[in-house]
């Protein structure tokens, strides 16, 4: 055995780096280069880096958090690229010199909170027109509830590619929760309910035995599920053939002929019991009570692109079960999820 010892290792520059610079966030870079014909191509790349929330970095490179998401949808990108005759490269790195981790997030903070303050910006206008309605004695109209609708979808898209919490989202989130209860109430006003429609809390909707239609859809199944999660998780359910029953002692009727709780102008029975419950001012109800109102009345009132997915899912569940409280159950399961996602949380630092 020789007594000789072994050469040292050469040192690892990654080792190097990381006790140098700490460990650092790592980040996916993307490199092109395009060719100079056509010459959309630049605009539709620039189009496409700014709906993944991508920043460009020292004007070099576009940068977004290493996380597999954003690896495929670098990666997708990069082979429209190529395919148009570019040249992309697409890498993860971690910072060494000339900018830090906390520069890069600030580069996306101020991105996001652009976005939050135009729509803000847009917030503000609608209210201010819907005050002057107000003041009018004039009910805001579809046209301002289709614009509240669209802010509330591009809110969350934004909101999805705010990947470390710029403050900006908090005071669109408020504009458009105060502008949401103004134009329920300005609806309120407008109507003109029958006696048994005045407002009552959800205290006083609780104990009681909900009677409707047989066959339930949309309308039925997620009004249901409203009472069931936000009114009266005990509350049970009776279905009747026909379109009219005759009330037994504790009941209420719903979505049926002569009902306590139904269809009120172009308002449906799902915003109805909304605004009985005193939850219109709840900014992820108000997202599900449009997507269910476009879906039953067919009117595209507020045009929610998430409509089309939901009918789909209901009709495929009310293909597969004709008992009603197995529709309710699955049918839960469904607005259970959609809430969540209209519910979620902003993005932590």
């Amino acid at each position: 055995m020789s007594s000789k010892s072994k050469a040292p290792r050469p040192p690892d520059p990654a080792a190097a780096i990381s006790a140098e610079s700490g460990t650092g966030e790592r980040w996916l870079l993307l490199v092109f280069q395009l060719p100079a014909k056509p010459a959309y191509l630049r605009v539709k790349v620039w189009r496409r880096l700014q709906a993944l929330g991508a920043v460009a970095v020292k004007n070099a490179a576009y940068a977004l958090p290493a996380t597999a998401e954003a690896q495929e949808d670098f990666g997708w990108l990069a082979k429209e690229i190529t395919e148009a005759g570019g040249e992309p490269l697409v890498c993860e790195a971690r910072l060494v010199e000339g900018m830090t981790d906390a520069d890069v997030r600030a580069l996306f903070d101020r991105a996001r909170d652009a976005d939050y303050e135009a729509l803000a910006e847009e917030a503000r206008q609608l209210a201010a027109e819907a005050e002057e309605a107000g003041k009018a004695g004039e009910a805001p109209g579809s046209d301002a509830r289709s614009r509240l609708s669209r802010l509330r979808s591009r809110l969350d898209q934004v909101a999805a590619i705010d990947f470390f919490g710029a403050h900006g989202r908090q005071a669109v989130e408020g504009l458009l929760a105060s502008l949401t209860a103004r134009l329920a109430a300005q609806d309120e006003a407008q109507a003109a309910p029958p006696p048994q429609a005045t407002a009552a809390p959800a205290e006083a909707l609780r104990g009681l035995i909900w009677v409707t239609r047989a066959g339930v859809h949309v309308d039925r199944i997620a009004s249901a599920w409203l009472v069931r999660r936000f009114i009266d998780p005990e509350a049970r359910f009776r279905f009747v053939p026909g379109k009219a029953a005759e009330l037994g002692p504790g009941e209420v009727r719903f979505d049926m002929a002569e009902a306590e709780v139904t269809h009120e102008g172009d308002r449906c029975t799902f915003e109805v019991l909304l605004g009985r419950a005193g939850l219109s001012g709840d900014r992820a109800l108000a997202a599900v009570a449009e997507i269910v109102h476009d879906i039953d009345l067919k009117d595209g009132k507020f045009g929610r692109p998430e409509a089309d997915g939901v009918r789909t899912l209901i009709g495929g569940l009310c293909a597969a079960t004709s008992d009603d409280e197995e529709r309710l159950r699955r049918g839960a399961e469904i607005f259970d999820d959609l809430h969540r996602y209209f519910d979620r949380p902003p993005r932590g630092r």
